[in-house]
């Protein structure tokens, strides 16, 4: 997976590449970073990228010319790609949009900043416009560390264990269970028994439960769109009578049942 993305500040990235997981699938070369200055693709002495939007207003607008030229300058390989707009106007990035992303060969993401880009970039140039969420940022260089953090995670070998995906939040819509580790006891909490009994059918039981319930508690939108086998519904109507929630939730028909 090759990552290019355009910016005017590519110095902000190198806390993403240096570390982690990332950058360790650098070293690796699981995943290939091109950062792209947008100010070596502009003209004039003080290299511009902005201007005064036409019509008046407040603000200024990222200029068309040097995202464009960035844009043909970069190599294209085989492999599908996905020019992608991050913008507050975009589509909510999603679990679901990463994993659709993971599949593709290559991404090109455009940053913007300010007002944001000349429109006609966003209609000519841009496949996908994303947004991370309902709020306002100075640019569009954190959402960009957002999708390639998200992206890169799931591509096979990225993480290590081949459990290390499907067992995370949002993947099958519900949330992860809770987790332990040492000491047994911390300022009087203990780990819940069960994931110290050795008995791997009761704690996948637990786990199962847990994951279900947190959602339930904290996000029971998820479980809308949820896939419940038989066992999951057992669970889901005991807790939802336990915690008096209403009975038409998760009650849909799951692709288990089609």
């Amino acid at each position: 997976m090759r990552f290019d993305i355009l910016s005017i500040f590519p110095e902000m990235f190198a806390s993403l590449i240096d570390y982690g997981i990332i950058g360790r699938a650098l070293k690796r070369g699981q995943i290939e970073i091109n950062l792209v200055n947008l100010r070596d693709f502009a003209e004039g002495p003080h290299l511009v990228t902005d201007d005064r939007p036409f019509g008046g207003g407040d603000g200024m607008v990222m200029k068309p010319e040097p995202i464009v030229r960035a844009l043909e300058s970069i190599s294209t390989g085989k492999g599908e790609k996905s020019v992608i707009l991050l913008t507050p106007q975009g589509q909510p990035f999603t679990q679901s949009i990463a994993r659709g992303l993971a599949m593709l060969k290559q991404i090109v993401l455009v940053c913007g900043r300010y007002e944001g880009v000349d429109e006609r970039v966003r209609s000519r140039y841009v496949d996908t416009e994303v947004s991370i969420g309902d709020y306002i940022l100075t640019g569009g260089e954190l959402p960009a560390m957002v999708v390639v953090d998200a992206v890169s995670r799931l591509i096979p070998g990225v993480l290590g264990g081949a459990r290390s995906n499907r067992e995370e939040s949002f993947e099958d819509h519900f949330l992860e269970y809770p987790h332990y580790t040492r000491p047994r006891v911390f300022q009087g909490l203990e780990v819940p028994s069960v994931l110290l009994s050795g008995d791997h059918r009761r704690i996948e039981l637990w786990r199962r439960t847990q994951s279900i319930k947190r959602t339930l508690e904290r996000r029971p939108d998820l479980l809308e769109k949820a896939f419940f086998s038989e066992a999951d519904k057992c669970i889901l109507e005991e807790l939802k009578q336990k915690h008096g929630k209403p009975s038409h939730i998760g009650d849909q028909e799951s692709d288990h049942d089609q």
